[in-house]
């Protein structure tokens, strides 16, 4: 009798096997709700972040607009930043050089302008337009002098801004000069030729395939570049001879695009004297107090470009999850 029991006791009631999947079902409609409450706060806390971040960056340019310097009774000297390679689309480029200088121009406080260059050259186009208006600037403005400083570096286009300048001043080890033009390029006939290449070009016009790197130049083609470099050049030493004038010494290699040292560069009337930014604001000048009118590209420009290639990258990479 007792066996009996035991085995009645021990066996399941008919409703468990329903009742396990309907457990199963449950937790698995548990499982997703968590799952989207999850993703949903962690898209919350993302769009969170990018406001905070998006706010904090227009605080800091209103900061940074914000003259926290003041100016002082006796006037200041106003600085412009001239760094790295002339070119469209860079910091120093005609757009923003322009509207500093008009800013530093336009200031009833400015007794003096700085030109601080620390540049290898560029384009002669965009170094052009930028002497042109400060010319202009200094016929307009005859009581308001400008002076080129510069730092490491002052070739080229660089130094095709600089001869516009009232006067030049240099460190006895900056690096002046290199008044030429040129135009490179790679050629890679010879290795197609090794490699069994065959080049097919179609062109409408006969020089459309002037100076393609694929095909040998002609000599009708080098002589025609030579010629259009031979007047960049010219028209780059007019500026200098127009901007320095009785000053310079000319020498049969100081248009070769050779470059010489601050010290040697005074002596050949390429600058004037040596000092710095603070000396020629305190003793020149004579306004100690310098105020940087340098345009440059804004925090909130810069981060909504990153931004957006972060953002593109993003959603590209979730439509691809979702596949």
């Amino acid at each position: 009798m007792q066996p009996e029991a035991a085995a009645s006791t021990q066996s399941p009631p008919a409703s468990a096997a329903p009742a396990s999947w309907q457990q199963e079902l449950i937790e698995k409609l548990l499982g997703q709700s968590v799952r989207e409450q999850r993703r949903s706060r962690q898209w919350g806390v993302f769009f969170k972040s990018l406001t905070f971040l998006y706010l904090f960056a227009l605080l800091f340019v209103a900061l940074d607009l914000v003259d926290l310097s003041g100016t002082s009774t006796n006037g200041h000297t106003a600085l412009i930043d001239i760094q790295g390679v002339i070119a469209s689309g860079e910091e120093a480029s005609a757009d923003f050089i322009l509207t500093s200088l008009r800013s530093a121009y336009d200031s009833q406080q400015t007794k003096g302008v700085i030109l601080r260059i620390n540049s290898p050259g560029g384009s002669p186009v965009q170094a052009g337009i930028i002497n042109n208006e400060i010319r202009r600037l200094r016929q307009k403005y005859p009581a308001i002098p400008v002076y080129a400083v510069v730092e490491d570096v002052c070739a080229s286009g660089g130094y095709y801004i600089a001869a516009a300048a009232d006067k030049i001043y240099v460190d006895k080890a900056s690096v002046v000069g290199s008044i030429g033009v040129l135009m490179d390029g790679f050629g890679f006939t010879g290795t197609m030729e090794k490699l069994g290449v065959e080049r097919r070009l179609l062109t409408a016009g006969e020089n459309k395939a002037l100076l393609d790197p694929f095909s040998a130049i002609k000599p009708e083609h080098e002589a025609h570049v030579q010629s259009m470099l031979d007047e960049v050049h010219q028209q780059f030493i007019q500026v200098v001879r127009e901007g320095r004038g009785d000053r310079l010494h000319e020498t049969d290699d100081m248009f070769s695009g050779l470059f010489w040292s601050g010290e040697t560069s005074i002596r050949l009337g390429l600058a004037d004297a040596l000092g710095n930014m603070d000396y020629v604001a305190r003793e020149v000048i004579k306004a100690e107090d310098i105020i940087d009118y340098t345009q440059r590209e804004g925090v909130v420009d810069r981060f909504a470009k990153r931004f957006g290639a972060v953002l593109m990258n993003t959603l590209t990479s979730a439509s691809l999850g979702m596949k």
